[in-house]
């Protein structure tokens, strides 16, 4: 009896220490354990919801100085944005985004008066605009450190760029002198109009085919831009990641600041609000000489030479009130906030 006592309790003992391996193994592994890895990454997708405060800079006709690169900060305007990103692997990302913002320029406020290469032209010039920009965008995100892991174990950070295509819709405007070039108060004194319909370039109106602008047409409130840039995207705990990015936007068009081609005779265009909204520089007041003409619809304007006035050089160039080969860029500076939505995993399995 003692002896079956004592074989029952070797056998016990032994299956004991047997299960203690057994447990001690099972641990290890669970605590290696990173989920199993998809040859196509589908442990990694998933989706995304992000809100951006947005700062919107514009480089075009009104800038300080005739640059691709010039513009004027002090004229940054804040936006917002919400987006829905949908990750597909270790790098890549889609990201939808809607975005409103404005963007703003001054020739007066911007342009030196003291620069006679061509910060003086600018500063007479007087022109100014805000343009209220509706833009939605679709973006590929490439992240340069990959993310080996499902979203839980997200990178705690990395640097990526952008590329994608942008629709947006826009609409030029500025504030109304208080008098037209006639001298007679607007309507619209000190108010905000908008320049498209006013076609003060000549768009509405009948130009003779010896006239600098002839055959221009208006241009469209709806545009598309291609989006890119560059930024960094920190991880700030399990569901929420920081962004931050600096982009621009490549139009392909010249009217974002209403301004583009030359001076027309101002009595082709269709109204005095057009007249007044197309040359400013008799509003400054300066002390300098003046040139008198007829105009086509018989009434006399006293302009500024090289301002508000229909003139072809030898060379075919008018008197300029933009520059027509260049197209507008605006730049967006971004801080975005993302929750992250959802995840696709494979079953964990432990073997």
């Amino acid at each position: 009896m003692a002896l079956v006592i004592a074989v029952c309790g070797m056998s016990i003992d032994a299956m004991a220490q047997l299960n203690r391996k057994n447990i001690k193994k099972n641990n290890k592994r669970i605590a290696h354990f990173k989920g199993k890895k998809s040859h196509f990454g589908k442990d990694k997708i998933y989706n995304a919801l992000g809100f951006s405060v947005n700062a919107l800079n514009y480089y075009g006709d009104i800038a300080p100085r005739p640059s691709r690169i010039s513009t004027d900060i002090s004229f940054t305007r804040p936006g917002f944005g919400v987006s829905f990103a949908h990750r597909f692997g270790p790098r890549y990302t889609l990201q939808g985004q809607f975005m409103y913002g404005v963007l703003r320029g001054s020739d007066t406020d911007s342009a030196d008066p003291t620069d006679l290469s061509s910060g003086i032209y600018r500063y007479k010039r007087n022109l100014s605009f805000r343009n209220q920009i509706k833009e939605l965008s679709v973006v590929a995100v490439f992240d340069l450190f990959p993310n080996q892991g499902n979203y839980i174990s997200r990178v705690k950070w990395t640097p990526y760029v952008y590329l994608g295509l942008a629709g947006f819709l826009h609409n030029p405007e500025a504030i109304a002198p208080a008098t037209g070039l006639n001298g007679a108060p607007l309507a619209e004194a000190g108010q905000w109009v908008k320049l498209r319909p006013l076609g003060t370039e000549g768009q509405y109106s009948n130009l003779d085919p010896n006239d600098v602008n002839y055959g221009i047409k208006p241009y469209k409130t709806a545009q598309i831009a291609i989006p890119f840039g560059l930024g960094a995207r920190f991880r700030i705990n399990e569901v929420m990641d920081l962004w931050g990015d600096i982009g621009f936007r490549y139009t392909f068009f010249d009217y974002l600041d209403d301004v583009s081609q030359n001076y027309v005779d101002l009595g082709v265009l269709n109204s005095e609000l057009a007249r007044a909204m197309s040359y400013r520089t008799g509003e400054l007041n300066l002390p300098t000489s003046t040139n008198t003409y007829v105009g086509r619809n018989g009434q006399t304007y006293t302009v500024e030479p090289g301002y508000g006035q229909e003139f072809r050089g030898p060379e075919g160039i008018g008197n300029l009130r933009g520059s027509k080969n260049d197209r507008d860029i605006y730049m967006v500076t971004s801080i975005r906030l993302t929750y992250v939505l959802g995840a696709t995993f494979h079953r964990a399995k432990f073997r």
